[in-house]
């Protein structure tokens, strides 16, 4: 029993662990764009944002997958003590690796300008692009060995090198960004063209940051792995008269893992520069500038996304967990250990995506205000967009975890065809939204809304189909809901009473953000949204638990 039950809860302790790496990644990153966004500012950023959307949507096809289907079948194998199949996986997939990363690195180079100039319309984003190139080599090796760790049940590899990438990342971001925009800046005035010379080498400074940081994090893994070893060399060792299979059907598994996740996340994500293509060619189509159409985008993806991909990233980390947990679960046949773990995992991500989405509806424009004083002027616009998408942030996180979830019960094809359908759906709904009620960068927020909205009912009626699992709404939706929705309204007085009286947008802010984190955590234990045990799965459970008896929120 004791077993049973550290089993089907250790992805949700593994899952904190990258989650909270993430949270960590996630800060850094929010951090060092803040001085980013002030020296690019916002056509600067559309610059850096349009060479991102492309390198991602390459990552993507080439090796963002690779984690995933590496973790998922070293998992497998691992599960039944095939240590020596487990290294016969791992040296294949190092293999796919750099075929596939160099030949991605190769295509951004060299189709840097058609991506950039033809197909996006933002061509002096393309130095930024060229620079990324290198990158898709370091991460997809990074990948495969994150994978191989997390399959044998481990987080802690990849969540430390997350935050080494991050840190390295930021810091050379930051200078590289702050150098060549000047940089840039003399050569425009040489060219008659300050205006976007200056923004497009900076932006590309701020590329060089993304290649550091991902070898930075290859050298750390590769010294765990390294270390790891011997112990690993030793297992194999044990193993007596186990046949492992050709390294021709190793590959030919491999590749059919791949496959289907590689297609999911593809569709899942293509679909930003799918937007962006649409939107910049209309937008020029209606009369709209060029710079206005750049200003938007910029405030799009540098403030808007920028901020409601933090609690998200919280549901790809649990997702990243699920998938090796729940492929053992699923692959003994044990269905009760595998419901108990989706309901653990959706109820985790909506205890935090809902108050997240409700407090950046509420604090946007003012969080915009502190984050970002270089490019202040826009702050309101950006907090339109919280306000008008918040909700895409309770949306991505639980269609994420879905995904995952799908994945981790063999359900490999399904999230790929939901995501193709919603894809199809979201681009008819962003064109209606553009052509007739002419709502410019709006129409982009609400059409991805509507795709993620679209794979969470595709998914969920998946997941109950093919796990017997039946979704509980009052703790996992209603409660959440409730309690995130009298903080949104507290923390919305706390702010406007204070900067009535103090006249200062930070002090209100930082005062109006405390006030939501109390009054959530108040409101959603008095409303039995959490109970003693799940609390206790958390990091720092025991304490929170001490605290929350002391303060008679838990009996």
């Amino acid at each position: 029993m004791g077993k049973s039950k550290n089993n089907g809860t250790n992805f949700l302790v593994q899952g904190s662990i990258l989650a909270v790496a993430s949270i960590i990644s996630r800060i850094i990153g929010l951090v060092y764009r803040i001085p980013l966004n002030n020296i690019l500012g916002d056509v600067g950023i559309s610059y850096y944002a349009c060479a991102f959307d492309v390198y991602n949507v390459i990552l993507i096809i080439s090796s963002y997958s690779l984690p995933q289907a590496v973790s998922k079948t070293v998992s497998a194998k691992a599960a039944k003590g095939q240590y020596r199949s487990v290294y016969q996986v791992l040296k294949g997939a190092l293999l796919f690796a750099l075929v596939s990363g160099i030949v991605a690195s190769l295509v951004v180079f060299f189709g840097a300008e058609f991506f950039t100039g033809t197909l996006l319309k933002t061509p002096y984003s393309v130095f930024a692009l060229k620079i990324l190139g290198p990158a898709l080599v370091v991460v997809a090796v990074l990948g495969v060995l994150r994978g191989f760790f997390q399959g044998l049940g481990t987080m802690m590899p990849s969540a430390i090198s997350q935050i080494i990438e991050q840190i390295v990342n930021a810091i050379i971001s930051v200078w590289a960004a702050y150098v060549l925009y000047r940089y840039g800046t003399k050569i425009g005035a040489v060219l008659g063209d300050t205006e976007h010379y200056g923004p497009a080498y900076g932006a590309a400074g701020g590329t060089l940051g993304t290649n550091l940081g991902s070898v930075a994090a290859l050298i750390f893994v590769l010294f765990v792995f390294f270390a790891y070893m011997h112990v690993f060399k030793r297992r194999m060792k044990r193993e007596k008269g186990v046949k492992v299979e050709p390294f021709a059907y190793t590959m030919k598994i491999l590749i059919i893992t791949i496959v289907p996740v590689l297609l999911s996340t593809t569709v899942y994500n293509i679909s930003s520069i799918i937007d962006q293509s649409i939107f910049k060619n209309v937008a020029l189509l209606q009369g709209y500038s060029e710079n206005k159409i750049d200003v938007w985008w910029g405030v799009f993806s540098g403030k808007y996304k920028l901020l409601i991909n933090v609690p998200i990233s919280i549901a790809s980390a649990m997702a990243a967990s699920c998938v090796p947990t729940l492929t053992m679960s699923f692959a003994q046949k044990d269905m009760k250990k595998v419901r108990e773990q989706i309901n653990s995992a959706m109820r985790f991500i909506m205890v935090i995506s809902f108050p997240c989405a409700i407090g950046l509806a509420v604090l946007g424009e003012p969080i915009c205000r502190l984050l970002f004083p270089g490019t202040a002027q826009t702050a309101p616009m950006a907090g339109t967009m919280m306000w008008v998408g918040a909700m895409a942030v309770v949306f991505y996180a639980m269609s994420t975890l879905s995904n995952g979830l799908l994945q981790g019960i063999d359900r490999l094809k399904i999230p790929v065809i939901n995501a193709a359908v919603s894809l199809v759906a979201h681009v008819i709904v962003l064109i209606i939204l553009m052509l007739f009620f002419r709502m410019n960068i709006y129409a982009v927020i609400i059409a991805n809304m509507f795709f993620a909205f679209l794979m969470c009912i595709m998914n969920a009626l998946a997941i109950r189909k093919y796990s017997g699992y039946h979704q509980e709404i009052h703790k996992t939706f209603i409660v959440p809901g409730i309690s995130s929705v009298i903080m949104g309204i507290i923390t919305y007085i706390v702010y406007h009473g204070s900067y009535a009286v103090l006249k200062i947008n930070a002090v209100s802010a930082m005062l109006a953000i405390l006030a939501a984190v109390i009054v959530y955590a108040v409101v959603l234990l008095l409303l039995h949204g959490l109970t003693e045990e799940e609390i206790k799965k958390f990091p720092k459970g025991t304490l929170i638990v001490r605290v929350a008896k002391k303060l008679h929120l838990l009996k």
